[in-house]
């Protein structure tokens, strides 16, 4: 007698997890949190998105070589791509905000610019500190090596009115587009130093015109 067959094997499949987004009791209580702009004067976190949408890009620290590369590289956005789309394109960090215009001197960063001194909205928003593992992440907007990035860093920190980090150096960032409103359309954490949105996708996902970031001249298909 021929024994029974085997039971098939079945294996639960589980959807990827989709792309996290802050509760509202979080965002609201970031709402709050005031931000410091380059003279020094303070408004509601919530005043920069409330009635625009807003591209925010929170950076690590102004000293460190990949947010400065980044940076440099948001600096390439034309205005006019921002005022078609009607969106604000704005870098948080976590320093003075002595800090904020050279800062942007430095980069050639002209769009808004402030900063959280506490990290309270870093704090509220989930952005962790410490390094991940970044050994599968390349930023496509940092060019220096971490060897060279790193004593350039240093150097800065050395040679600058006073030897300041310019922020907590284990602090992450990351990059939102919110507004008008509450309305949340994009959130992503940084894992690492390495691990930044391409420029070009938080642009397309806020329905800004792309940038090229290369020297290469652009093809246009006709």
């Amino acid at each position: 007698m021929s024994s029974p067959p085997a039971p098939p094997v079945t294996e639960q499949v589980r959807r990827a997890p989709a792309a996290p987004r802050p509760e509202a009791a979080e965002l609201r209580e970031a709402s709050r949190c005031l931000v410091a702009d380059g003279e020094g004067r303070r408004v509601p976190f919530a005043a920069l998105y409330r009635e625009q949408k807003a591209i925010v890009v929170f950076v690590r620290s102004f000293l460190c070589y990949t947010c400065k590369e980044y940076v440099e590289d948001l600096a390439k956005v034309p205005r006019s791509y921002l005022q078609e789309a009607n969106v604000r394109l704005i870098v948080i960090g976590q320093s003075s905000y002595h800090h904020i215009k050279p800062f942007c001197s430095l980069t050639g960063y002209t769009h808004e610019m402030y900063v959280d001194p506490q990290r309270e909205i870093y704090k509220t928003l989930g952005m962790k500190r410490g390094e991940g593992n970044n050994a599968s992440v390349q930023s496509p907007h940092v060019k220096s090596s971490v060897l060279l990035g790193s004593i350039k860093s240093m150097w800065r920190a050395m040679t600058g009115p006073a030897f300041d980090f310019q922020g907590d150096p284990a602090q992450q960032g990351g990059t939102l587009i919110l507004g008008p409103g509450n309305e949340v359309h994009f959130l992503h954490l940084d894992k690492n130093r390495l691990d930044h949105v391409p420029i070009n996708t938080v642009l397309q996902l806020a329905g800004v015109k792309t940038v090229n970031f290369t020297n290469k001249p652009q093809i246009i298909d006709i």
